[in-house]
C-alpha cells in the first residue's frame, strides 16, 4: 500500500509568474486520480512528469474558475493525443454544461467517453468504489456550492502466517484464500484453529482528504478523523479572520484546528492568498496550533 501526492498548483485564484491555481494528482494503491484543474495543469502535469494515460478519473471541488479552468484545455489535449480510454469526471452540477459546450463551440477532438458525475448533495455520500479505493465527499461552505474529497484504500486480505501454517499438515493451498478472508480452520479432528494464529493482520489503509476552498467548518472533523494526510486551504492568516469569514476561505489556525481536531496525522496548508510574499509564515503560525503541518508548493511530492 503507497500514497504519493503531487501538488501542481496550490495559489488562489489570481495567476502570478510562479503561482498556478490549485490541482493535484494523486496516486493511492495502484489507482491514479486528478483532483481540481486549474489554469495551466496540463502544463504542470508535463513539468513534473505526470503521465496523461494514466488520468482516468478527475474530481473537481466547485466551479470557481481557479479550480477548473485548465479542465477544457486538458480535455482536448486528450482528445489531440487519440485517447481512447473513458474519462470520468466529478464535479458539481452544471459542470457538464459547461465542459460540453467549450468543446463544442471550439470544435475540439474529444471523441473518446466522458461521463460526468454531477454532484448536488449537502450530505456526505460514496461516489467511486472499485476493489482497491473509495471515495467520499466532504461538503465544504463556500460561495458556491463546494466538496472536498476524502479518498481511502480499501483493506487488504489477511497475511498469511507461513510459519504457523507449516505446522498443520492438513492446511493446503486450497485453504489460502478461506484464510485470507479471515475463516478459521477446522481440522479432522474437529479441533478449530483461530485464524488469528495463521494470519497476520494487513497493513492499515491509507487515506487522504482534501479540503478545497471552505470556510471554518468544524462539523467535517468525523468524516476525517485519524487520516494519514490532509489538504486544508488556509486563504489567509490569522489576524485576517474576518476577511477569510467574508470570503468564505480559512486561516491557518482554523486549518490547524480542524487538523488538531480529526487527529489527523499531516496537515498540508495551500489557497494562498496572493497578498503574502513569504508563505512560510503560513507553517509557522499554523504550528502553533498544531506542529506536524507543512506547505503545498508546486511540484512538492508528499509520501506515505
Amino acid at each position: 500500500m503507497s500514497l504519493n501526492l503531487t501538488i501542481l498548483g496550490c495559489h488562489s485564484a489570481t495567476p502570478r509568474i510562479n503561482a498556478f491555481p490549485t490541482a493535484q494528482y494523486l496516486e493511492i494503491n495502484n489507482r491514479h486520480f486528478l483532483i481540481d484543474c486549474g489554469e495551466g495543469t496540463q502544463r504542470q502535469m508535463r513539468k513534473y512528469k505526470v503521465g496523461f494515460s494514466k488520468i482516468n478519473h478527475i474530481f473537481i471541488s466547485h466551479l470557481h474558475g481557479d479550480h477548473f479552468y485548465g479542465l477544457v484545455g486538458l480535455l482536448s489535449t486528450f482528445g489531440i493525443l487519440n485517447r481512447e480510454k473513458e474519462l470520468h469526471i466529478f464535479g458539481p452540477k452544471g459542470i457538464k454544461e459547461v465542459t460540453l459546450l467549450q468543446l463544442k463551440i471550439s470544435q475540439s477532438h474529444a471523441k473518446y467517453p466522458m461521463i460526468f458525475h454531477e454532484l448536488s448533495s449537502k450530505e456526505s455520500e460514496l461516489i467511486f468504489e472499485d476493489d482497491k479505493v473509495a471515495v467520499r465527499t466532504i461538503p465544504l461552505r463556500h460561495r458556491v456550492y463546494t466538496n472536498g474529497y476524502l479518498f481511502t484504500e480499501k483493506e487488504k486480505p489477511r497475511k498469511l502466517n507461513m510459519l504457523n501454517i507449516s505446522g498443520y499438515n492438513e492446511i493446503g493451498r486450497a485453504d489460502y484464500l478461506n484464510l485470507k478472508a479471515g475463516k478459521d480452520y477446522v481440522l479432522e479432528s474437529g479441533e478449530v484453529v483461530a485464524n488469528a494464529e495463521l494470519t497476520l493482520d494487513p497493513a492499515v489503509p491509507l487515506s487522504y482528504a482534501f479540503c478545497s476552498d471552505t470556510s471554518y467548518k468544524p462539523d467535517i472533523v468525523p468524516l476525517i478523523k485519524n487520516v494519514d494526510l490532509l489538504y486544508h486551504e488556509a486563504t489567509f492568516l490569522d489576524d485576517r479572520k474576518d476577511l477569510a469569514k467574508k470570503t468564505r476561505h480559512s486561516t491557518t489556525k482554523e486549518a490547524a484546528e480542524i487538523a488538531k481536531d480529526a487527529n489527523i496525522k499531516q496537515l498540508i496548508l495551500g489557497h494562498y492568498s496572493g497578498r503574502y510574499k513569504d508563505i512560510s509564515v503560513f507553517k509557522k503560525e499554523a504550528q502553533e496550533v498544531f506542529l506536524n503541518t507543512e506547505l503545498a508548493e508546486p511540484g512538492k511530492v508528499f509520501t506515505i
